[in-house]
């Protein structure tokens, strides 16, 4: 059977479920690879993901590809898929990052995007009080505000999402677009410290004071209170997590 007979083929074998079997089958391999129960230098086959996830060729394929744009495999003719090492890995795809939340290697993990964090968003949070549209400000001060309803509601599934929104804000509107790339894998960071239950169930009140006063220096055009505010949000979230 021709490659184009075997792609008909496999496309009506998966009718309407290609994108949740794809997804499965992403992510259960992605979590492995992250994990490392997957070492670099394994080898993996269509063949074999075929028949241990009960997924079509295509589907198979269409995962791979995903991987191989993440730096997390390559694929060569005779070889087959492989493995690749840590360091060629694409570590800011927020999907990667998400899997590597969900491995066992959380904790190094999150060691180092809160690093990364407190590099980049004090310098985002002056940039966003120099840059930012007057929508923008308004936007961020209204979200702060609905951080401090929501947080002393305890409602933490809708104050997480407003936390990802308040961040994503502040990397956009802070006029470098290398931070503002960032804001995917901040949101992942931001959704998995919930769902990993590594949030308290109503955010300490200096948290709440510190993301109002980013905004409010934001807002008045304060870089360096802005600066200075978000170190204090940063500082509070590395004494959460327990990293030093």
């Amino acid at each position: 059977m021709s490659t184009a007979t075997e792609d008909r083929a496999d496309n009506a074998y998966d009718g309407g479920l290609s994108p949740a079997m794809h997804e499965r089958v992403l992510e259960t391999v992605g979590v492995a690879i992250a994990s490392g129960a997957l070492a670099p230098g394994s080898r993996l086959t269509l063949e074999v993901l075929q028949q241990e996830y009960g997924v079509s060729r295509t589907v198979a394929r269409d995962t791979m590809k995903v991987l191989e744009s993440m730096n997390l495999v390559y694929s060569r003719r005779r070889v087959g898929i492989v493995v690749q090492s840590p360091d060629l890995w694409n570590v800011y795809d927020p999907k990667l990052v998400r899997w590597r939340l969900a491995s066992e290697r959380r904790a190094e993990q999150y060691a180092s995007l809160t690093e990364l964090r407190i590099a980049v968003e004090p310098i985002a949070a002056a940039g966003a009080a120099r840059r930012a549209s007057a929508s923008e400000r308004s936007q961020l001060v209204a979200l702060a505000a609905e951080l401090r309803r929501l947080g002393e509601a305890g409602d933490l599934e809708a104050f997480t999402a407003a936390d990802v929104a308040y961040h994503r804000l502040l990397l956009k509107s802070c006029g470098n677009e290398m931070f503002s790339a960032l804001e995917g894998m901040v949101a992942e960071v931001l959704t998995s410290r919930t769902q990993q239950g590594l949030m308290p169930f109503k955010p300490r009140p200096e948290a709440l004071d510190a993301h109002e006063k980013v905004a409010a220096a934001v807002a008045g055009g304060d870089a360096t209170a802005a600066e200075t505010a978000m170190h204090h949000i940063l500082d509070e979230v590395r004494e959460a997590m327990g990293l030093h």
